[in-house]
């Protein structure tokens, strides 16, 4: 069974400086049908404007990962980190009992992004920071792991039962994903147009898919995706 978040009925929002769609309930959007998906809270895509950012802002029991799309995000935390995200990279924050950090776009061009939020398999862990450049290892037409729950691969580590795939799929090719017993995953499109078990997806659309075996990903264009393997 798959559900389809189509790009369009999501939350969204322009600050002036950022703007952004909401998958899920975030901030002042609501709404009671998408709160999340199992242990996925979060999904937002930001656009940010040069110059500008998030300011220091708390946060805790929460798995956060950032992906920058396009452009630059330049983060802080109060652990002491301090780096420049870029494409092809993905950050890691494990809030536990407690941190602040800022975002903030450096560079002349908008940044662009997906922000993920996990519920972590228990509270209060103790606050952690990774960062990772997948940018060389990434091969088309497959899946790279960005994210599991014990770091394989040389992925990014979240303290849950779920792992984060990223796909680069040139039109007309196809892959296969099986998906284990009780497990669900989401699809996000990032840019392209995909057809996931017969079903047309295209850029800012989700799909949740329960009860299923087999997940066939076929590119009507040149696409990029991610794909979330969840308890």
């Amino acid at each position: 069974m798959m559900t389809i978040r189509k790009s369009e009925d999501r939350g969204k929002a322009d600050h002036g400086w950022l703007k952004t769609f909401h998958t899920f309930s975030f901030g002042t959007y609501f709404d009671p049908k998408h709160t999340k998906f199992r242990s996925l809270r979060v999904l937002n895509e930001d656009w940010i404007k040069a110059g500008e950012g998030f300011k220091t802002h708390p946060h805790e029991n929460m798995e956060i990962i950032t992906y920058v799309i396009e452009g630059e995000l330049e983060h802080k935390d109060g652990m002491g980190n301090g780096s420049i995200i870029r494409r092809g990279e993905l950050q890691r924050m494990s809030a536990g009992t407690g941190l602040t950090h800022s975002e903030f776009n450096p560079a002349s061009d908008e940044a662009h992004l997906l922000q993920i939020w996990i519920f972590p398999e228990r509270i209060d862990l103790e606050p952690g920071y990774q960062q990772r450049d997948f940018s060389a290892t990434r091969e088309r037409d497959k899946l790279t792991l960005f994210a599991s729950q014990c770091g394989k691969h040389d992925s990014l580590v979240i303290h849950q039962d779920a792992e984060i795939h990223g796909g680069l799929l040139d039109a007309g090719k196809e892959l296969e994903y099986e998906l284990a017993l009780d497990r669900h995953a989401w699809i996000q499109v990032i840019s392209g147009e995909l057809i996931v078990n017969g079903e047309e997806l295209s850029a800012g659309d989700g799909a949740a898919i329960e009860e299923e075996k087999r997940i066939i990903i076929a590119a009507a264009s040149d696409s990029e995706f991610m794909l979330l393997d969840l308890a």
